[in-house]
């Protein structure tokens, strides 16, 4: 089949996301992206920018549209040339925009919610990230809609998520295999975006405190900076100097990759994750998780719980400690890491792309 892309957001877990899947797909694919930044205004323009795009192209015999949860999906098929806006469409919904914490933005724009719901409405199929992020979602939403003085549209909520499925986010090649960690000094890595929805500041609270405590440690911070990236970062990097390994984003993800083959624990404090996808890379990699046990980290990892900690900063401390110095609980961890492992296993993309490829040729099918 002809697959026509559409991503307004091409960098991240966007872009990583369609990369892997035409890379193993048996369908033939035509991208159409615009870059991953200014991401409200991509919003609003992607729709009218697409559709003037593709009058321009002489490629117009698709068989079906993949898009992003960043594309208006109902502006865009009022716009598109008819024999496009006709084609069934998924929607992939990486995040959405109406339940990204509050207090991480200024103040919350309701129409990009808005945006959303009606991609939801125009997409013949929405694919989740997890089921943490379905139900999140639909569960506001509906509250979302309940505060409209009238013509509410909670009905459609209903019929829509006859519509949706959970399709998890492919996993690179990472070559995996049973390795000793090193408990007397733990390489520990935190990966994640440096803004304050990942929750920095717990994370090296509770390295501050283990480095004062005498814990032996060595430590990995990676991922992407910003200008406005929080001051802690600063801090941290000059009071941990002495544990460091590696600090700051690594642009080559073969390099991210051969970290996690050297590393022994992967941390998060996240406050803000709908799947889990540098976490789920960690395990792969034979790392011991200690997630948060909320978002969607529990159904990560089946909900194992040496592998999950209360989410304040005193029950991360507790639980490196228990891994570190608790024989009986360090098995235990690494038989759920192991088994954790096997699960995700089944997300690399070799196996999933052909999962998806028929999802998606019967829904194709079953609209001709």
């Amino acid at each position: 089949m002809k697959i026509l892309a559409l991503e307004p957001y091409y960098g991240g877990s966007h872009r990583a996301f369609l990369d892997g899947w035409i890379a193993k797909s048996r369908h033939t694919w035509t991208c159409l992206t615009l870059p991953a930044h200014h991401w409200k205004w991509r919003m609003r323009h992607a729709a009218i920018t697409f559709s003037e795009q593709l009058a321009a192209i002489k490629e117009k015999n698709f068989d079906g549209i993949v898009c992003s949860d960043m594309l208006n999906l109902a502006a865009f098929r009022g716009l598109a040339p008819q024999p496009i806006a006709r084609l069934p469409v998924v929607v992939y919904f990486h995040e959405n925009q109406l339940t990204y914490p509050d207090e991480f933005r200024t103040q919350r724009d309701f129409h990009y919610a808005f945006d959303n719901f009606q991609t939801l409405l125009a997409a013949d199929q929405a694919w989740f990230n997890s089921a943490y992020h379905r139900t999140e979602f639909f569960e506001q939403s509906r509250a979302f809609l309940k505060k409209f003085p009238d013509y509410t549209l909670e009905n459609r909520l209903d019929e829509a998520m006859e519509k949706t499925i959970v399709a998890q986010p492919g996993l690179p090649e990472i070559p995996t295999g049973a390795r000793e960690p090193n408990f007397e000094c733990p390489h520990i890595v935190w990966a994640a975006r440096w803004e304050k929805d990942k929750n920095p500041e717990g994370f090296f609270d509770a390295m501050f405190q283990l480095k004062a405590d005498g814990f032996p440690f060595r430590l990995s911070v990676v991922g992407e900076s910003f200008r406005d990236s929080p001051p802690i970062f600063d801090q941290a990097r000059k009071d941990l100097a002495d544990h460091i390994e590696q600090w700051g984003f690594l642009t080559s993800h073969n390099d991210y990759l051969r970290l996690l083959s050297s590393s022994d624990i992967f941390v998060s404090t996240a406050k803000h994750e709908f799947f889990g996808i540098s976490a789920a890379e960690a395990i792969l990699a034979g790392n011991l998780p200690v997630l948060p046990h909320r978002l969607a980290y529990p159904e990560l990892v089946d909900n194992q719980p040496n592998l999950l900690y209360d989410g304040t900063t005193a029950d991360l401390i507790a639980h490196l400690r228990r891994l570190t110095e608790d024989q009986a609980f360090q098995q235990a961890a690494r038989k759920q890491q192991a088994m954790a492992a096997r699960k995700l296993d089944r997300l690399r993309w070799t196996q999933l792309a052909t999962n998806y490829d028929q999802r998606l040729q019967s829904l194709v099918e079953k609209a001709r």
